[in-house]
């Protein structure tokens, strides 16, 4: 008899017990086991003490915002995370990404797209290749989940590393924005690009300060090449 397989566990938080109540029927449904809290700071507990899989959290609330409770995980844990956002808080989702949310959805949304996006982030870790990508300036091991850049580590959320492994498999050659975004988010965001400008400018703000070389070059309208070595930033084209 093959053993049965333990259900990956999603916290939900929404200060909006309606949304609790909705999700929770709803990825109880898919065999996900489920806790659910409508203010950040309980769902900060119940994140501490239960350990999931997979944070799904609204942007706004009151006394501790998705923004501050992204940093708070990931200050720790590399856990995906996932924010629901109304879409005049446009500037707020884009904080969430900096402060490492790994992907958003703007309410009102679809109940199957959320469940493709939970689904498309608990499958990356088992299939990502393993083999490590030593080239230029760079030793990004995908085992370790770890950065090495002239000699010093550095330190990616889950989805920056996602986009950085990706990229250096494929040093040299440009790759399209498509692609990308199907490689690391799922099929279905390849048409949301500002995913891509939000985490392009948080790697390059990690692998390029104080170095004096870019080493992410945007092709425009097409994509992005990475160019391990990297070349001076005087000939930054973005």
């Amino acid at each position: 008899m093959e053993p049965l397989m333990t259900p990956n566990r999603i916290l939900v938080i929404d200060d909006e017990p309606q949304i609790t109540r909705v999700l929770r029927a709803a990825l109880a449904a898919q065999r996900f086991e489920v806790r659910t809290a409508n203010d950040p700071e309980e769902g900060l507990r119940i994140f501490n003490e239960w350990q999931p899989d997979l944070v799904v959290t609204d942007l706004m609330m009151p006394e501790m915002s998705g923004v501050e409770l992204c940093r708070a995980i990931r200050s720790n844990y590399e856990t995906p995370v996932i924010v629901l956002s109304v879409r005049e808080h446009e500037q707020s989702k884009i904080e969430a990404l900096d402060a490492g949310a790994d992907d958003y959805v703007t309410k009102p949304f679809s109940i199957q797209e959320l469940l493709a996006r939970v689904r498309a982030h608990l499958r990356r870790a088992p299939e990502r290749i393993s083999a490590s990508v030593e080239a230029g300036d760079f030793v990004v091991d995908p085992d370790a989940h770890s950065v090495v850049l002239n000699g010093k580590a550095v330190h990616l959320t889950p989805t920056e590393f996602d986009l950085l492994f990706y990229l250096a498999r494929h040093a040299g050659k440009v790759v399209t924005h498509r692609n990308l975004l199907r490689a690391v988010w799922g099929p279905q965001a390849t048409q949301q690009n500002e995913y891509l400008r939000v985490f392009i400018g948080q790697l390059r703000k990690k692998l390029e300060a104080d170095t004096g070389k870019q080493y992410i070059q945007t092709e425009p309208w097409v994509g992005y090449r990475f160019l391990p070595e990297g070349f001076p930033e005087k000939d930054r084209d973005d």
